[in-house]
């Protein structure tokens, strides 16, 4: 069975290799599905994406 490619939550973008956006894009869950965005958006709302982190992760 095939992975299904995952797509970006704040620009649609779907990764063109699945197994690559393991490694370079970011994972969340919320609302206990994941939620993916892509290495682009990642990096342009880096400060939004720590500033949600628990403080167990510092």
């Amino acid at each position: 069975m095939a992975q299904d490619a995952p797509v970006c939550a704040t620009c649609g973008q779907v990764a063109p290799d699945p197994a690559l956006a393991a490694i370079t894009w970011t994972r969340g869950t919320e609302d206990g599905r994941d939620v993916w965005t892509c290495d682009r958006c990642s990096r342009e709302h880096l400060r939004s994406i720590e500033g949600k982190l628990d403080s167990a992760w510092w």
